[in-house]
């Protein structure tokens, strides 16, 4: 069985990018698998197959074999390269699967502390979720193996939505060692897959920074569970974690009491409003960080997007001193480098403060980006310092 792709499709394959769009298929199988992928009659690549996904084609391999094995084969390798890591961190997290950027589109599987934690987001792999979990626990011996299947994009797949221990155990709460911290995860109840592993790299340079600089005041806005308050609270006097979710902030309470840090308090609120109303003060904090969700989903949300994220920059510099810092991100691949820090320069001149651009930063790097797939590199972090 294959795949008949046309000519527009065949280019973007060849410029490999592995995405293909329905509309883009000239013929193929009914149902959704692994398949080869052609153009009038010539290989071009293997791929996951949903003919109810607009994204019907998602290449994995521009080289000829069994689907299935060459799929493992990728899954090898991927997990090769973590393999010192591992060794090297046997109790901390890391991401083992990133999806496209391993050449394992729809698979995400991330390890905390030796447990896994896996999120399928394509038909075809569903399908093989149970090979998928034997080879995993075969090659990782892991403690426990939980399907984290409750993403809303399975939904385009045609796929329910459910979270299922299909391995050993995994507990509700968990503890990774990330650097000098103890940070808390909820495969379960969390979001992702508990963690923002994409962020670890960053926290540990936000706990560098504090380290250097010893804020008297600092803030973590979209703190949820207080990742990056609680490297900084090594070092600041206070730290004021802010998020809408209670549930999130218990948990760095919690988090803050095992780390033996008391500092730390939490502040139930919409992230809008408090910065809206804490601007007003004027300067307060040595120290900002701004973590906001992604405000844009999909493209036609840009314009609105922006707007976003302008406003909680805007409001987040006017809240910081002079000579202090601020630590903001957006994790939306639809809002690029350069807009990110067009934004950036548009917030800091309507709050007529001026910054310097310290550092510029992007995902950790067990989250791979691949240069013609823009994508994949969706994480956009930048330390400013506040010049005035």
């Amino acid at each position: 069985m294959v795949v008949e792709i046309d000519e527009r499709g065949a280019k973007r394959l060849l410029a490999r990018h592995p995405w293909v769009y329905r509309s883009a298929v000239r013929s193929a199988p009914a149902g959704p698998g692994l398949y080869p992928v052609r153009h009038r009659g010539r290989f071009l690549a293997l791929a996951l197959f949903n003919p109810k996904s607009e994204l019907a084609v998602r290449a994995y391999a521009w080289r000829e074999g069994e689907p299935w094995a060459v799929w493992l084969q990728n899954l090898e390798r991927a997990l090769a390269r973590r393999a010192e890591d591992r060794q090297r961190r046997p109790e901390g997290g890391r991401r083992l699967v990133h999806a496209e950027g391993d050449f394992l589109p729809g698979l995400v599987v991330d390890e905390y502390a030796g447990h896994l934690v896996v999120q399928i987001g394509a038909a075809a792999l569903e399908a093989r979720r149970e090979a998928l979990a034997r080879a995993l626990v075969e090659a990782l011996e892991p403690r426990g193996l939980l399907f984290k299947n409750d993403a809303r994009g399975r939904l385009q797949e045609g796929l329910p939505r459910y979270v299922e221990l299909a391995h050993g155990e995994v507990p509700e709460l968990l503890w990774i060692e990330e650097g000098p911290v103890w940070l808390p995860v909820r495969p379960r109840a969390g979001q992702k897959t508990g963690a923002f592993l994409d962020q670890r790299e960053n926290r540990l340079l936000a706990g560098e920074l504090a380290a250097r600089t010893r804020p008297e005041s600092a803030l973590d806005v979209f703190g949820y569970q207080g990742g990056f308050a609680l490297h900084v609270a090594r070092h600041a006097a206070r730290v004021t974690v802010v998020d809408a979710s209670e549930e999130a902030l218990r948990v760095a309470r919690e988090a803050a009491r095992k780390n033996r840090l008391g500092n730390l308090e939490t502040l139930e609120a919409n992230a809008f409003d408090f910065l809206k109303r804490e601007a007003r003060r004027g300067p307060a904090y040595d120290l900002v960080v701004l973590d906001p969700p992604s405000f844009a989903r999909k493209r036609g949300d840009l314009e609105r997007a922006y707007a976003a994220y302008k406003e909680v920059n805007l409001r987040a510099m006017r809240l910081v001193r002079p000579g202090g810092h601020l630590l903001t991100a957006s994790c939306s691949h639809h809002l690029g480098e350069e807009a990110f820090l067009a934004m950036l320069k548009d917030a800091a001149g309507d709050a007529r403060r001026t910054f310097r651009l310290v550092a510029r930063r992007g995902q950790a790097a067990d989250h791979p980006v691949l240069v013609n797939v823009p994508e994949t590199g969706y994480l956009k972090f930048a330390v400013l310092e506040a010049v005035e």
